[in-house]
């Protein structure tokens, strides 16, 4: 079976030339010889199907997709990457799991991720390192990188992941495929596990820009249960795919192409802004003068949320426990200090170094300032444009151990991606070309609920274009 696209797959069972019990083995199948090549899934569910049938008649019926094992769902494990939360097994759906649930579609398994979240590179996770399609000394990007691998690898048609800082769009251009990181409430935060609960969100890995938009009007809405969840009506983003581009301005932050992106890399956005004005788009510079200071303000923002969310696994309600410590507080500090590992060791300690006394007006309270000054440059900008485009990343997909005694470099990765996440701004990475065999992606960002572009202007250049159909050695290897 070659890689299919969720809108191919909803076609052969519309025709009944398979069943969704057939697509299930496949994928199955696929899993288990792939998996120990990539270590995309930390679990396998294989009889998520029969749960499928059960559910009424929907266009996504039968549709398998990947789930990030950061969303609980019943009566699965759930261990958010981490030594922590090895053994738990969640009673209830998250509610994005729990919307496509009840549309019939059809959990492979969970994938594997950095732990709680936090990485760029996939290099962080307790059951080890996640390993790029296309070259398997590589990282598939992070922290989604298990959801992405598994898309690219053709292990699942489509896969959920989350987006704090790039989480989604970074692993999707370092494998070649589209990721979508919506606004910010748009999709539920129930039932996703924290990390920074004001930056977190639920996004879409997938082949193309049509199968992410098949799914997320099925997967957002508002949600009594998530009080940072948006009450603006959910549209069907279907039936935008096919809009006509002409006089769409397109702005070009002076600093996103500030001659700092390497020539091959630059040569392909280049290219691929010529194709964009083939379908009579218009581009126009512009600046975002504060978003050099996205990086220094998420890196105080998000482990301050991660030093509060996390201070709930203390090993007594539920989650890894040590059987060590003679006292209270021995044993919290033992339980902890077996259950995280040293990333999120370093940003619990950073972010409760920002909150401590005499350290947060000097930090905290700053951060937060100069994050309304980057949503202004972003409402300041699309007063003047439609949309934003730059790079994704800064470069291809890097090898496995380059970036993990430089934490700094490692969280420069994101440098265009995060500022999306402090403005609550959707945005998408979709493939442009290849360097040295290596994917690369350009990233489009749109204005608060404005999926519906973003989505019709990545379909208009994936129906010109073949970028996103390209297939890993690997993938053709097991089929």
């Amino acid at each position: 079976m070659k890689r299919h696209t969720v809108k191919e797959l909803q076609n052969m069972l519309a025709d009944q030339s398979i069943s969704s019990e057939e697509i299930h083995q496949i994928y199955l199948n696929r899993i288990k010889s792939m998996n120990d090549s990539i270590n995309a899934f930390i679990t396998i569910e294989s009889d998520e199907i029969s749960l499928s049938s059960e559910q009424k008649n929907s266009e996504i019926k039968g549709i398998p997709y990947a789930l990030k094992d950061i969303f609980c769902s019943e009566g699965d494990k759930t261990t958010c990457g981490s030594k922590m939360l090895a053994n738990f097994v969640s009673p209830y759906d998250a509610t994005v799991v729990r919307n496509l649930r009840e549309k019939g579609t059809v959990i492979l398994g969970k994938t594997n991720m950095d732990e709680f979240a936090m990485g760029s590179s996939n290099e962080t996770s307790f059951y080890g390192n996640v390993l790029n399609p296309w070259d398997e000394e590589r990282t598939p990007g992070g922290s989604s990188g298990g959801s992405a691998a598994a898309v690219a690898a053709g292990m699942a048609p489509i896969a959920l992941g989350t987006d704090t800082g790039g989480s989604i769009r970074q692993p999707a251009a370092l494998t070649g495929i589209t990721g979508l990181k919506p606004t910010y409430g748009r999709c539920s935060r129930f039932g996703m596990i924290a990390f920074a609960s004001s930056l977190d969100q639920a996004g879409i890995l997938s082949i193309s820009a049509e199968d992410a938009a098949i799914f997320l009007e099925h997967m957002a809405g508002y949600d009594q249960k998530d009080s940072t969840s948006s009450v603006e009506e959910v549209p069907k983003y279907t039936e935008f795919l096919n809009n006509d581009l002409t006089g769409k301005v397109v702005g070009l932050p002076r600093e996103f192409f500030d001659g700092s992106l390497d020539s091959k890399y630059q040569t392909l956005v280049t290219e691929s802004i010529h194709e964009y004005e083939k379908m009579g788009v218009q581009f126009k510079d512009i600046s975002l003068p504060n978003i050099k200071y996205s990086v220094p303000t998420y890196y105080v923002v998000a482990p301050a949320e991660c030093s509060s969310n996390l201070a709930r696994y203390d090993g007594v309600r539920f989650g890894h426990r040590s059987s060590e410590g003679t006292d209270l507080d021995s044993f919290y500090k033992q339980t902890r200090k077996e259950g995280f590992g040293p990333e999120v060791k370093r940003r619990i300690i950073t972010g409760t170094y920002v909150l401590s006394a005499g350290y947060y007006d000097a930090y905290y309270l700053k951060a937060q300032k100069v994050r309304q000054l980057i949503n202004q440059d972003f409402l300041n900008a699309f007063e003047e444009v439609d949309v934003i485009m730059g790079p994704t990343t800064q470069q291809s997909a890097f090898k496995l151990g380059d970036k993990l005694d430089d934490p700094v470099s490692m969280y420069m990765n994101d440098i265009y991606t995060i500022s999306s996440n402090l403005s609550g701004v959707p945005a998408i990475s979709h493939p442009i070309g290849f360097v040295d065999n290596l994917p690369f992606g350009l990233q489009v960002i749109a204005p608060h609920f404005m999926e519906h572009d973003l989505l019709n202007i990545v379909h208009q250049y994936q129906m010109s274009t073949d970028w996103h159909l390209q297939t890993p050695n690997l993938c053709r290897e097991f089929d």
